[in-house]
């Protein structure tokens, strides 16, 4: 894949969602997850970051939402990509929320969470596909 444009790139190693999520699992029942570049790109400078209240150790279902970012043009509600348990958060991100424009799929990740089911990973979005509607639709 040739490397895109700024706010475009798309790590081969994760799935993505239709709203700008992605996850990287790093162990057989756990993944990464944070906001994609692309995302972080069109909404800007992130000023604010807000986990919901006690949500770790709390049971999600796939698309409810996690945690709240916000920048000068807009505030966005980041979901969990599938359903499982939110097992830890970055608060280094919450602290500094500039990490998640510096380093997106770094430093800027948002939270770990325990997937209850693999099978929810094959409704997810691979790389190409994911390039293809960032690049086709134009909007977040």
């Amino acid at each position: 894949m040739k490397k895109p444009e700024r706010g475009m790139n798309v790590p081969d190693d994760l799935l993505y969602t239709d709203n700008h999520e992605w996850i990287r699992m790093i162990d057989d029942i756990t993944g990464i997850c944070g906001l994609t570049d692309y995302a972080q790109n069109n909404l800007g400078e992130i000023v604010f970051v807000e986990f919901i209240n006690n949500i770790v150790h709390t049971k999600v279902e796939t698309r409810e939402t996690v945690l709240i970012v916000e920048s000068p043009k807009a505030t966005a509600d980041l979901f969990a990509p599938v359903s499982g348990i939110i097992v830890t958060v970055n608060r280094d991100a919450e602290d500094s929320p500039e990490l998640i424009n510096d380093d997106p799929y770094g430093d800027g990740w948002l939270f770990k969470i325990e997937i209850r089911d693999r099978a929810e990973l094959d409704d997810l979005m691979g790389p190409d596909e994911y390039m293809e509607m960032i690049t086709g639709s134009g909007v977040v």
